[in-house]
């Protein structure tokens, strides 16, 4: 369950994207069109895009982490994964439109009318590298802190960004030494990494929604965890499965026949508490005991 202090981290984040993406998309457009470069108006309206996304995400985070009630007794982590396909299918769409554009100037053949971009467009390119580059380093650790599947998304989207920015960059400097048509290439190229990353955030998602397992190091690590208990003879079943940011873990042990009902109870039990211990992630650890023979 996400506590407040989680939200706190989330809603503090994803502030700080709102405001450097406001002033960055606002700097890149004038730049673009004062400085006549389609690659960079292309690319403030990918910073543009930001701002959406990071409204996506605190929407997400927000409903995640409410509490369960009677319509939703496993809780709300799942509503985090929604927003993080939704951000992919905004990621798509952006890209898709910038690449539209870049292709049409490619294909059309004029490159000679096709404008030389000014330094002033350059100079934003540098600044948009360098601010989007140090937000995706900046969400990217509070994501991993929180472990929250759409905060990761959207420093993705700053990483994205910051890629569409490097392709500015060069198209601008190619076009400015006399290839006017790196300009529109550099689109097409920012087209591509924004769908590439966009296709990560949704695949990862739904692996969280269809109960996709934790890795096999995790999982190795939680048998360990219950191989430790001298109460317990064999492990007969074990199962992850992961529910949004959340993990639940199913696990059958086999323990002494000749045990009461209550040794049984507590060996299960401080596996139960151990595993929900060790592995912050698992929201919850369902233990059941089979009795066995005893190896003595």
């Amino acid at each position: 369950m996400k506590n407040s202090s989680s939200q706190q981290v989330a809603m503090r984040v994803s502030t700080v994207s709102i405001i450097v993406n406001l002033l960055l998309s606002l700097g890149k457009l004038l730049a673009g069109v004062i400085g006549h470069s389609g690659a960079m108006v292309s690319d403030a309206i990918h910073s543009a895009s930001d701002v959406l996304s990071t409204f996506v995400v605190i929407a997400g985070v927000k409903i995640s982490g409410k509490e369960a009630d009677k319509e939703h007794c496993y809780g709300h982590e799942r509503y985090e994964c929604v927003a993080s396909i939704i951000l992919a299918a905004v990621l798509a769409g952006t890209g898709l439109g910038i690449g539209y554009a870049g292709i049409q100037k490619i294909t059309n053949g004029n490159y000679g009318l096709l404008v030389i971009p000014e330094t002033i467009a350059l100079v934003a390119a540098v600044l948009s590298i360098i601010a989007k580059e140090a937000m995706y380093w900046y969400t990217r650790a509070a994501a991993k802190k929180i472990n929250s599947s759409a905060l990761m998304a959207d420093a993705w989207h700053h990483r994205s960004d910051a890629l569409s920015s490097i392709g500015s960059f060069i198209g601008i400097l190619g076009a400015r030494m006399g290839f006017p048509i790196m300009d529109p290439i550099a689109s097409v190229v920012i087209c591509l990494f924004i769908l590439k990353a966009s296709l990560e955030i949704f695949l990862d998602a739904v692996g969280k929604m269809t109960d996709e397992s934790c890795d096999e190091e995790i999982e190795e690590q939680m048998k360990q965890v219950i191989a430790s208990n001298a109460g317990v003879i064999s492990l007969d079943e074990f199962r992850t499965r992961k529910f949004g940011s959340k993990v639940y873990v199913d696990v059958e042990i086999g323990v002494d026949r000749n045990l009461k009902f209550e040794e049984a109870h507590d060996i299960a039990e401080e596996i139960h508490e151990g595993i929900e211990k060790e592995f912050c992630d698992v929201k919850h650890c369902m233990v059941h005991a089979n009795p066995v023979e005893s190896k003595k």
